[in-house]
């Protein structure tokens, strides 16, 4: 057997990144949710984007970002990929640079869990620990993304992608919306999406706006979260929401918004699981809550989709650990027991 070496791959072609595993992300399943709902008066899918190799949706934007940066000169096979991430696009990234041998930096904070922590690392990223937050805002996500900026300034031939504004992040998810679609041949009525860097709700919504459809596009944010004009908070659960509001972000692009919990997204996990053996992370259950809210306003006959963004053993120490709940909930396993 003959192994490439690291420069072998250092020096890959660069248009080749379709090729490998990198080519696998995309096309992810949608399935009928029959058991969730205790409702018949609508149709109920999900599309499963914790099939996409790196296990979340994110796995998309990391690709798009950087496929769209090689071709535009931006980066090479010597630049440092810098990012700030709570996990999952920090995952993608670390993925698609181990596969094109580029380094990457991934900036986190005290709330990225353990297990997100460890497969960054083993994919090769290198990582840099926010410990304390933005003294201003008393968010992580501040302080973040100003360590991004040090470490840009200091490091020759750097990019940062920044997920929080580079529209090749929402432009990746019309191709998301448009696999939805076309499955279901054009009969998308609601589309339930998680808000946080806002780039799936700006693809899927200037997809919907730019082919016409009458589809009704529901952003789900939580408590603590200010992206709609909500009162910032604290929030146990990484991922879903923002403690500012996203560059990519503009007014209208949802037809409506609606608020879950940290508390909801964890009963929209355990129930999701309990009920259709599918193992989801927490905006997955923030999404399936905000569905169960919503219920009695869908119309007769309506085909609905909720995107489930990840896979839940990145959350097996906080959302489906019994004792984490009840340190934070109380006991409350009676909500998704029934």
């Amino acid at each position: 057997m003959i192994l490439a070496t690291e420069k072998d791959i250092s020096h890959l072609d660069l248009f080749s990144i379709n090729q490998g595993i990198l080519g696998t992300i995309g096309n992810t399943p949608l399935i009928k949710l029959n058991r969730i709902m205790q409702c018949d008066r609508f149709q109920l899918f999900g599309k499963l984007e914790m099939f996409n190799p790196g296990g979340s949706i994110k796995d998309r934007p990391a690709f798009n970002m950087l496929k769209r940066a090689f071709e535009l000169g931006k980066i090479d096979s010597e630049t440092t990929i810098i990012e700030s991430s709570s996990g999952n696009l920090g995952i993608g990234l670390a993925q698609a640079c181990t596969f094109l041998g580029l380094r990457f930096i991934c900036v986190v904070d005290l709330r990225t869990t353990q297990q997100n922590i460890n497969i960054l690392k083993a994919y090769g990223a290198e990582i840099v620990l926010v410990a304390k937050p933005d003294p201003i805002t008393g968010d992580y996500l501040p302080a973040r993304i100003n360590q991004v900026r040090s470490l840009i300034a200091s490091i020759p031939n750097s990019f940062w992608c920044n997920q929080y504004a580079n529209l090749n992040n929402s432009y990746a998810h019309y191709q998301t919306v448009h696999e939805i679609v076309t499955a279901l041949h054009g009969q998308l009525d609601y589309l339930f999406c998680a808000t946080s860097t806002c780039g799936t709700l700006r693809g899927c919504s200037e997809y919907v706006k730019g082919k016409k459809l009458k589809t009704k596009i529901i952003a789900v944010d939580v408590e603590g979260s200010v992206i709609f004009g909500g009162k910032r908070g604290k929030r146990l659960i990484p991922g879903p929401g923002a403690a500012r509001i996203p560059e990519l972000f503009k007014p209208g692009l949802e037809d409506e918004h609606l608020y879950v919990s940290d508390l909801d997204c964890i009963v929209g996990c355990r129930s999701l699981l309990k009920r259709e053996a599918i193992l989801a992370g927490g905006s997955s259950g923030g999404i399936i809550s905000a569905i169960a809210k919503k219920a009695r306003e869908i119309p007769n006959g309506a085909n609905c989709v909720a995107i489930l963004c990840d896979r839940g053993e990145r959350y097996l120490d906080t959302i489906y650990s019994d004792n984490w709940v009840e340190k934070y909930f109380g006991n409350v396993s009676s909500a998704w027991q029934d």
